[in-house]
């Protein structure tokens, strides 16, 4: 349909809705709020700066890119697939390995070796904290990988049945990271579940609750603050009262919940929780040995100390982010994943205390440590769109280059 050029995003999303046949409560549902908000962005009286919720939005309204939301002189070309997700090439496949699980599963004369599979997964954890093409590299492992530690798990009898659960629940907890916002939600839900299906069979506390930790993200992002906090928080239960001489993982894997809780609390608005729980995780931390990092979770001094500066932006206390940012050495950070994002989080500061020149700066970095990361991270997409919106008129040409190579905007 043509819309005029000179609407606002809001009247052009009410003009999309209504055209659609669409209520307010229907449209405003599909993405996870209420119709009040809706209303409050169709009259201009909130404005819309959440990429993810344009991409949500546009998904819901059946669009082909983000440029019939936003207006053609904004020059957005974002793809936009079922459910407002991003397009990545290694989905097909990962969704084939996910999806079309057989009933009938032909087995093999010689199972696959569990000690082997833990080996391939941990190698493909280390890939994704490593690599500044971590979905690209590690998606294209995730298909063997999945077939395989399904094919063990129906092979393979007593501990060594156990201990392939505990590969299998892994494998779906890196499903779940490798693929979080280019997975159609339904997949996303069925990743989630079994990984804490296959850790429960493990009878592996440490494997749950890190099964838990992962599904915990899907509770943040679709449920409520108060849910995903029991959920993350029975977890943390579960492994308590093993802690007393138990494996560094074990506690590792127990203060990452705690940073969880935290920041789950925090994007809630829910100040003195948050920082409760992050107390919780640096008391953790402090009673681990010097330079210990969790495999998966990056739990370790570290990462606490970025879930810091994490919070702190999550309550819009931007001051005290880019203070606590001041302090952190980045290069103490074992995953080129977790940097990125945590200059991200200190563009998140710089943006919020209205400092453009400072933001871009930082983001650029974040994208030379790791492209995908801010590519395919909602946090750092809505903030590179900010800045291409509103970098001061000197860097607007810097800003465009960056948004391109995000896939934000063409030039």
């Amino acid at each position: 349909m043509d819309i005029p050029s000179n609407l606002t995003t809001g009247e052009r999303i009410r003009l999309l809705r209504e055209s659609r046949g669409m209520s307010r409560p229907v449209l405003a549902g599909l993405c996870g709020r209420g119709p009040d908000w809706l209303k409050k962005i169709e009259s201009g009286e909130r404005e819309l700066r959440s990429h993810a919720l344009l991409m949500r939005l546009a998904g819901a309204l059946q669009l082909d890119d983000l440029q019939l939301l936003t207006g053609s002189d904004a020059e957005v070309a974002t793809p936009v697939i079922g459910g407002g997700r991003l397009a990545h090439s290694s989905m097909p496949a990962v969704w084939e390995a996910v999806m079309a699980r057989p009933l009938l599963w032909d087995l093999p004369e010689t199972p696959p070796d569990p000690a082997a599979l833990k080996n391939r997964v941990d190698e493909a954890w280390r890939l994704w904290h490593e690599s500044d093409r971590n979905r690209t590299q590690v998606g294209a492992r995730l298909p063997a990988l999945i077939r395989d530690a399904e094919t063990a798990v129906r092979s393979l009898e007593g501990d060594r049945r156990r201990s392939a659960y505990v590969a299998l629940a892994e494998t779906y907890r890196l499903t779940g990271q490798a693929t979080a916002y280019i997975a159609p939600a339904e997949m996303a839900w069925v990743v989630a579940d079994r990984a804490l299906a296959a850790a429960q069979a493990s009878d592996d506390p440490s494997a749950i609750a890190a099964a838990a930790w992962s599904l915990g993200n899907i509770l943040r992002s679709t449920a409520s603050a108060d849910e995903a906090l029991a959920f993350v928080q029975d977890a943390a239960s579960l492994l308590r009262p093993h802690l007393d001489g138990a494996p560094a993982d074990w506690r590792g894997i127990y203060g990452a919940l705690q940073l969880h809780a935290a920041v789950t609390a925090a994007r809630a608005g829910r100040a003195g929780d948050a920082w409760r729980y992050w107390d919780a995780g640096d008391q953790v931390a402090k009673s681990l040995a010097p330079g210990y990092v969790h495999a998966s979770t990056m739990f370790g001094r570290a990462n606490v100390d970025f879930h810091q500066i994490s919070v702190a932006t999550d309550l819009s206390a931007s001051r005290q982010a880019l203070t606590l940012a001041d302090e952190v050495d980045p290069d103490a950070m074992p995953s080129r994943e977790r940097r990125s994002r945590l200059w991200v989080e200190v563009a998140r500061g710089h943006i919020q205390r209205g400092d453009r020149t400072a933001a871009l700066h930082v983001m650029q970095i974040a994208h030379e440590i790791s492209s995908e990361t801010v590519a395919y991270t909602p946090a750092a997409r809505t903030a590179v769109l900010d800045l291409w919106r509103e970098a001061p008129r000197a860097l607007r040409a810097e800003a465009s280059t960056l948004a391109e190579a995000v896939g934000i905007a063409t030039a």
